[in-house]
């Protein structure tokens, strides 16, 4: 760095990127970084009707949103996405990168091509936006990846889905290093189990309690709470919070 500073940094609005933003952790991460004053852009794959909900939603609130389809594994498409976030807000100051799924099987029995769609999405989608964000970020920005907590868990069953964080992990603290003199942070937040929808589809109740007990809390997370995980990274008082991977789990690993 050469020292010099924009004055113009402060006085900027902030735009983040959501991947993911339709979901219910990415739909409170764009709601939360909102009520930041950022312009958020909510990204979607397939689910353009939820995005929307998450854009009329954040505007009825006083912020500023738009949703933005694309292919997170491609890189054509992102950079579509990210043209058009700076076209639309100027620039690009984070980019929250939940977009992800689970599937799970023991090893023995999980097919190559489950495996595959995991890996394009989880880990190629997850490159892809990691590499836009290092060539887009700008001075003062923040790139929050998503890991899992079950990475320490190591519970059966999830050994394919631990292997595609397990890599997220290994790129988010090899590019905080290559991204030195940028001004940039790059961390990953690691969620432990978290009442959404998905997490909680084909789960009997007593699943679920036996589940959030076995946190010290004694509780699911939010989608709340990992939004507040992400805020505190990309906001001011995470600049010194670099290369890390946070575990937002209530203790239960």
């Amino acid at each position: 760095m050469n020292g010099v500073v924009d004055q113009n940094a402060s006085d900027r609005p902030r735009a983040a990127v959501v991947t993911g933003g339709s979901g219910g952790i990415g739909g409170a991460v764009a709601h939360r970084l909102a009520a930041e004053g950022m312009a958020v852009v909510v990204h979607y794959a397939g689910g353009a009707a939820k995005a929307e909900a998450v854009v009329e939603s954040v505007t009825a609130a006083g912020g500023t949103a738009v949703a933005l389809p694309g292919d997170v594994a491609e890189p054509a498409e992102m950079t579509r996405l990210f043209d058009a976030a700076e076209e639309r807000f100027g620039g690009i100051d984070v980019v929250a990168n939940t977009a992800g799924i689970m599937l799970l099987a023991p090893l023995a029995e999980m097919d190559l091509d489950t495996f595959d769609r995991m890996h394009r999405v989880n880990v190629r989608g997850t490159f892809v936006v990691s590499q836009l964000a290092a060539r887009r970020l700008r001075p003062g920005g923040a790139l929050i990846n998503f890991s899992t907590s079950v990475t320490r868990l190591q519970q059966p069953n999830y050994g394919g889905y631990a292997a595609t964080k397990g890599a997220v992990e290994a790129m988010t603290l090899i590019l905080a290093r290559e991204l030195r003199g940028k001004d940039v942070t790059v961390n990953a937040v690691a969620p432990g189990p978290t009442a959404t929808p998905l997490f909680l589809e084909g789960k009997s109740e007593e699943l679920v309690a036996r589940i959030a007990s076995a946190a010290p809390l004694e509780r699911l997370g939010t989608p709340e709470d990992i939004a507040e995980a992400v805020a505190f990274l990309a906001g001011p008082g995470g600049r010194w919070i670099n290369g890390q991977v946070l575990f937002a789990n209530g203790g239960i690993a």
